[in-house]
């Protein structure tokens, strides 16, 4: 009788922390989010699906850099497991007894030298590619505040449409409260009251600055991630080649609220930037109070 309580307890002991284990993955899982088209995806191990060429590129040079540190890594502790196991002293060898070897030295400095330089070709000409900003079809003015992102159309069609863009007061309210009492929703501190609205097959300026501290204008899907720092002005570029809205957030640690400073791009069709940009422009001529929502405001 003993033995069969010991056996009992044992087992209950074993079976303890994969209980445990279970239900706080099942409490997890029941208020997970589903994937979010244009952001981030549940169990995403990959970059998000790209929607500019540049983001192509990013992925194809990550896949690629992947794979070569992976052989690398394979090669490497390959040769040194095998060489632990296959001349161990209890086969019967020995250490061989020499100081240096040229040819060794030699192969271990040009080898590693000769990878980094072919990793760093696509990588430069990437980068380049990035930053080339001439003949852009519109030019935006990214300004990054503590915790906000303005807007200011440049050039282009919507030439002097201007507004801020701040969180969704509602997902605020939904994190001040604990995410308690409703279900997660998917866009989750990634919702603003006023995205960037931007023509799909456009190339489209963003030139970068904060008022403050500094912040960092990134959008995954998009290629994008400039950093905006005060009294300095960078830009980067991107050509959406689909419509719909894609998600990011300010990538700099930029104060007690850099959480509640997410990124919205809205890619439209040109006949629905048309009508976009002609709205925001009636609103701008009424004046800052012709509507207590109107998503621009006169500088």
């Amino acid at each position: 009788m003993n033995m069969i309580k010991n056996t009992q307890a044992r087992l209950a002991s074993a079976l303890r922390l994969p209980l445990v284990l279970f239900a706080a993955w099942f409490s997890v899982s029941a208020w997970a989010v589903d994937s979010l088209p244009g952001g981030p995806s549940m169990l995403e191990l990959n970059l998000q699906p790209p929607v500019t060429a540049i983001a192509r590129d990013q992925a194809w040079l990550n896949n690629l850099l992947m794979i070569v540190c992976t052989v690398v890594f394979i090669g490497v502790f390959g040769v040194m497991f095998y060489s632990i196991w296959k001349h161990r002293k209890s086969v019967g060898h020995k250490a061989a007894t020499f100081h240096e070897s040229v040819a060794i030295e030699i192969t271990w400095t040009v080898v590693p030298f000769v990878i980094i330089v072919l990793m760093a070709l696509p990588a430069t000409k990437l980068i380049v590619a990035a930053k080339d900003t001439t003949n852009a079809d519109l030019t935006v003015k990214v300004t990054g505040y503590q915790w906000k992102w303005g807007y200011d159309y440049l050039n282009g069609q919507g030439q002097g449409i201007s507004f801020l863009s701040t969180i969704n007061p509602k997902m605020r309210e939904f994190a001040a409260n604990g995410a308690k009492g409703a279900p997660i929703p998917d866009n989750y501190l990634l919702d603003v009251d006023h995205p960037l609205v931007v023509p799909v097959n456009k190339k489209v300026r963003i030139i970068t600055t904060a008022a403050d501290v500094i912040h960092s204008w990134a959008i995954p899907s998009l290629g994008v991630r400039q950093d905006a720092i005060p009294g300095f002005v960078r830009d980067t570029w991107f050509r959406a080649e689909k419509v719909g809205t894609y998600f990011g957030d300010c990538t700099e640690l930029c104060g007690k609220e850099h959480a509640f400073m997410p990124v919205v791009v809205k890619v439209v069709s040109d006949d629905d930037y048309a009508k976009w940009v002609a709205a925001a422009q009636q609103k701008l001529a009424a004046g800052p109070d012709a509507s207590s929502t109107t998503p621009v405001a006169s500088k």
